[in-house]
């Protein structure tokens, strides 16, 4: 299945360039370290971005966990980098119980 209305997902520049890519995150800056070697960093932060939505949300979903503020979904998929270079990332969305637009959540290798 494909993420609902993944066409308008959010996608907070905060969660990528302060968190996902940001060397100075206390849990951020473990995961920066795999996205570097994909070619990312907090300069780059909006090719992060654009690599999720062109690359990530046109790949199949799966049902994560329901929690009280909403469905979340999985991604498992291979993501290029900048530098060319591929690897497995697992993606997380929710849509919370009063929207339809899935909001990323987070992201990791897989």
């Amino acid at each position: 299945m494909k993420l609902p209305f993944a066409e308008q997902a959010i996608i907070p520049e905060a969660k990528l360039r302060d968190y996902l890519v940001s060397t100075n995150h206390p849990i951020g800056r473990h995961k920066s370290v795999f996205f570097a070697a994909l070619g990312y960093n907090a300069g780059n932060w909006p090719q992060l971005e654009a690599d999720l939505r062109s690359q990530h949300l046109k790949s199949d979903a799966e049902l994560g966990e329901r929690t009280e503020y909403g469905q979340k979904y999985l991604i498992r998929s291979p993501l290029i980098g900048p530098n060319g270079r591929q690897a497995n990332v697992l993606s997380v969305w929710m849509v919370r119980d009063e929207e339809q637009v899935p909001r990323f959540v987070s992201a990791m290798p897989a």
